[in-house]
């Protein structure tokens, strides 16, 4: 029994000593290589394509989709930490805000065309642009007319576009009934002055009747008080009566010839003012329901987009044109300068005010199908998804009913690239969600040969 405890003891001894040695072994050269490697593995700089973000390579190159040069791609955890101010000893709910973040390096925001605009508390106008004719104001036309049958024995107008005022005769015209009742209306004035010292009153009145009734009959020719008054002092009756027109203007259209004889009611001239012009514009018929009369209308004319003058819309036609799908609207404004002429094409805009609120360009939106999403910069570089409801589209802007603030820059532009990155560190809005995104086990693209062992999916 002493003899076995001698040899067990030893054996037992030696046993312990190479399972210890073994273990320093072991843990001296296996477990410092296992963390070097685990070092040398978390440390390995990756590359990739800033356009096309799921290319990942081990080293610089050249992107096999677009052959742009490969760029440093940042650590997600690391970026992520150092963009958000925090360290690894910070709390684990710090941590969790930057989930749902992606942090952009100044180098991929360039390549990307990455651009930001602040989001403004602005009214959203829509304007409505519509063409138009340049024509006449309708209560500002007139006829110049013959009264009384006769010759046309002088012309004072002799052309279309001259300018006429109702102080200086058109025409003169010579006509036997005329110079017949001027002189009954001076026989009547002769007769008057001598029956008015009569003692019988009959008497006297009579006389005053006949010129009374003669005044009547050259007042249904066309003459004036003036004229008759320049007659009853001359004593002797005009051989050419002088013709007037009744609006001041410019002849639009001349009816007549010198010599020519007319009968009563001819028509001489036609006469328009216009210091005062009506624009009649074709308005869509989707567009109707926000004219208004009394709207305020910017007027350009084709030969000089440069100066615009105003007018405001005095009525609106309630006819449609089944051909052109418009309704007609009546700008009535003034013509300083004689700028507008009738006749010619237009160019013309209503800017209507809808309402007040947050304004973004309809490209900072990403529609997903499901939901609208606007990427926002919270601090250089560091960008995140935020869910909004959007209102009225006005052209290229966009009305924001919620989920963003006055003040908030969005990206307008590289949305894409920013939505990419978000799905490949598993955070984005819209996992697989967008157009042109290759399914899931879809074969490797023919066109360049690209590889799936370059792309991180």
């Amino acid at each position: 029994m002493t003899l076995k405890k001698k040899i067990i003891i030893p054996l037992m001894l030696v046993t312990l000593a190479v399972t210890a040695g073994g273990g320093w072994y072991a843990w001296r050269h296996l477990g410092h290589d296992h963390a070097a490697a685990g070092k040398s593995a978390q440390g390995k700089q990756l590359y990739t394509c800033s356009m096309h973000p799921f290319i990942i390579k081990d080293k610089p190159g050249s992107c096999p989709i677009c052959g742009m040069e490969l760029i440093k791609k940042l650590d997600d955890a690391a970026g992520g930490a150092q963009s958000a101010g925090l360290d690894s000893a910070q709390p684990s709910k710090q941590q969790g805000e930057l989930l749902g973040r992606v942090s952009l390096s100044p180098t991929q925001r360039v390549m990307a065309n990455v651009a930001t605009v602040t989001a403004q508390q602005t009214t959203l106008d829509k304007e409505i642009n519509a063409v138009g004719i340049v024509q006449y104001d309708q209560s500002r036309q007139a006829k110049v007319t013959a009264w009384i049958a006769g010759r046309i024995d002088k012309l004072h107008v002799n052309k279309v576009g001259d300018i006429v005022s109702k102080e200086q005769p058109v025409a003169e015209i010579y006509s036997p009934d005329l110079l017949a009742t001027q002189q009954e209306y001076l026989l009547a004035i002769k007769s008057r002055n001598q029956l008015k010292d009569s003692p019988l009153a009959s008497i006297s009145q009579s006389g005053e009747g006949l010129v009374s009734s003669a005044r009547q009959r050259l007042m249904l020719f066309g003459v004036k008080e003036s004229q008759i008054a320049e007659l009853e002092k001359a004593g002797k009756p005009n051989i050419r009566l002088p013709i007037y027109t009744p609006l001041a203007g410019v002849v639009i259209e001349k009816m007549v010839q010198e010599g020519e004889y007319v009968n009563t009611g001819t028509v001489l001239f036609n006469i328009a003012d216009l210091s005062r012009v009506w624009v009649e514009i074709d308005i869509f018929e989707n567009e109707v329901p926000y004219v208004r009369v009394g709207q305020r209308v910017e007027i350009r004319s084709s030969g000089d987009q440069h100066v615009a003058v105003n007018g405001r819309i005095g009525f609106v036609y309630p006819f449609h044109d089944p051909k052109t799908h418009t309704v007609k609207a009546r700008v009535e404004m003034a013509n300083t300068g004689g700028r507008l002429k009738p006749d010619m094409f237009v160019n013309a805009i209503i800017r209507v005010p809808l309402i007040r609120g947050i304004v973004i360009p309809v490209t900072a939106v990403m529609d997903t199908g499901k939901r609208q999403v606007a990427w926002v910069e919270t601090a250089p570089g560091m960008f995140e998804p935020r869910d909004v409801q959007v209102g009225e589209r006005v052209d290229d802007k966009l009305q924001i009913l919620s989920g963003l603030k006055a003040g908030d820059k969005v990206a307008v532009s590289g949305g894409y690239l920013i939505d990419s990155e978000a799905q490949l560190q598993n955070q984005g809005p819209a996992k697989g969600g967008h157009e042109g995104q290759a399914p899931a086990g879809a074969s490797p693209a023919s066109k360049g040969g690209i590889s799936m062992d370059d792309m991180k999916m």
